[in-house]
């Protein structure tokens, strides 16, 4: 018997079947970016193991994250063929299987490799799980879904964080990766199990022609090329700061331990919090003044970071989360409403821009810190986020601009 909160056969908050979906969407958010972001605090162990310098150690960061912006652009098509479940079930279980892999590999190189396919992987997650959020959830409840999506995100950044970067003060990284690797697993299976099938799933041939004018269309839209740009920036800039953050706090005059430093992935509640509350906030202010604010906060929290003081640069990380969060999410709701065809594709490039970000920033801070350390990547990244101030006021004013005119 049809549940009857839900119409229409679309998914509306506070149905079992919401709850199924959040639930299974979470846990892929946990396991995607947990196998993603674990090696960020092994960065320094990295180095003096594979004997490299603080720039490349962030390298298996770097292309998998590269590798999941380009896979964005196709998983999306793959799963217009084979359908969003069975997509995101086998990309959870190839991520599982090469992490075990990878903590199995003594060299450099072959560890990157294996880095690059679990970029590949991710995507099949990260694109599709948005698309199924818009084709199966009631239209008055996607950015609730997708904030609360994101902050399984959070989580999962949080707890590849803070699993590998208190398990490598006591056993070796590869133990620590065997073990996310097996909770992956674990979650791949729930995932195939507990995930409702898609009811409004359309079935399309690949054609490069419906490929290629799909991007052409989003790419015409003025706000759609902003959003796109912003989220280059959001995740650039927060990827930088939580990439050197473990190599600022192991110096002088912190000296804390890789344990304490995993610790401080406690600040990613921050961003379970702010992601769904950004939701709220959209609709009672509208995207458009939430996202300037937003940018704002990360300035505010970066500012917090110059001081030698382990509770203000602690206080500082919790500001900077909190609004990256909420930006981050009114910025990708704001593209799943904007893109009026081919979603998928809106989607994938919003992510696809995101975590070109993070790669490209990512790296780039890397030579900022080789030459201006701690305080020369803060004034980097100021640089990069009032970039981002000025985007969003654009948006703003191109939203005002509209609701007159309407």
């Amino acid at each position: 018997m049809q549940d009857s909160k839900q119409s229409n056969n679309y998914i509306e908050y506070g149905t079992k079947s919401f709850k199924s979906v959040l639930f299974c969407l979470f846990l892929a958010g946990f396991s995607i970016f947990s196998s993603l972001y674990c090696v960020q605090p092994m960065m320094p162990i990295l180095a003096d193991f594979f004997n490299v310098s603080a720039t490349h150690s962030s390298f298996p960061l770097s292309i998998s994250t590269i590798a999941l912006a380009f896979g964005l652009l196709i998983t999306g098509f793959i799963s217009d063929k084979f359908g969003r479940k069975s997509i995101m079930t086998v990309a959870l279980l190839s991520v599982a299987l090469l992490l075990l892999i990878s903590a199995c590999l003594p060299y450099w190189s072959l560890f990157l490799i294996t880095r690059i396919f679990v970029g590949l992987a991710v995507s099949g997650v990260a694109a599709v799980a948005m698309t199924y959020i818009g084709e199966e959830i009631a239209k008055k409840d996607i950015g609730l879904a997708i904030g609360l999506y994101i902050s399984g995100t959070a989580i999962g950044g949080m707890g590849g964080r803070f699993i590998a970067g208190v398990l490598v003060d006591f056993v070796s990284w590869q133990t620590a990766t065997i073990v996310i690797g097996l909770i992956n697993l674990f979650i791949a299976l729930i995932f195939y199990k507990k995930l409702p099938a898609s009811q409004h799933f359309k079935r399309y041939s690949f054609k490069f022609s419906r490929f290629s004018s799909s991007f052409i269309d989003n790419l015409k839209d003025s706000k759609l090329k902003l959003l796109f740009l912003q989220g280059f920036i959001l995740m650039g800039c927060f990827v930088s700061i939580f990439n050197y953050m473990s190599f600022h706090l192991l110096d002088s005059p912190f000296n804390l331990s890789q344990a304490w430093i995993g610790c401080l992935s406690v600040v990613y509640l921050a961003g379970i919090y702010s992601a769904p509350r950004a939701a709220a906030w959209g609709r009672k202010w509208g995207r458009h003044s939430i996202l300037p604010w937003m940018l704002v906060g990360m300035i505010m929290g970066i500012l917090l970071m110059f001081s030698n003081l382990l509770f203000v640069v602690s206080i500082g990380l919790l500001i900077f989360t909190f609004a990256f969060f909420a930006g981050h999410s009114t910025a990708s709701s704001w593209v799943s409403i904007q893109a009026l065809r081919y979603k998928a594709v809106g989607s994938s490039l919003y992510l696809f821009s995101y975590y070109l970000g993070s790669s490209i920033l990512g790296s780039l801070s890397g030579i900022v810190w080789e030459y201006g350390k701690w305080n020369g990547l803060l004034f980097f990244i100021i640089i990069l986020l009032l970039l981002g101030l000025l985007i969003a006021w654009k948006l703003k004013q191109l939203t005002v601009n509209e609701q007159r005119s309407a």
